[in-house]
């Protein structure tokens, strides 16, 4: 099973983009992506390739999820 976290588009440069999570970037490919995308924008990433643009509400309730599981997975191991 894969989780795909939303990441927000920093950079565009032909077909490849730089993406950032939580200050982790990464350069990742837009060859896949059935849509344009913008700087700014959020889309899924799997193995490399962005594969869906998600919308910034989305990705804003996906990532305070993702944040509030890492924050109580930390809380638990003290």
């Amino acid at each position: 099973m894969c989780l795909a976290i939303p990441s927000r588009v920093i950079r565009i440069q032909d077909m490849h983009a730089t993406v950032d999570v939580y200050g982790a970037q990464r350069d990742i490919s837009l060859l896949l992506l059935p849509e344009e995308v913008a700087l700014g924008d959020f889309v899924l990433v799997h193995a490399g390739f962005a594969i869906q643009k998600v919308d910034n509400e989305t990705a804003d309730e996906a990532l305070r999820y993702i944040k509030q599981i890492i924050e109580e997975t930390d809380d638990d191991e003290l």
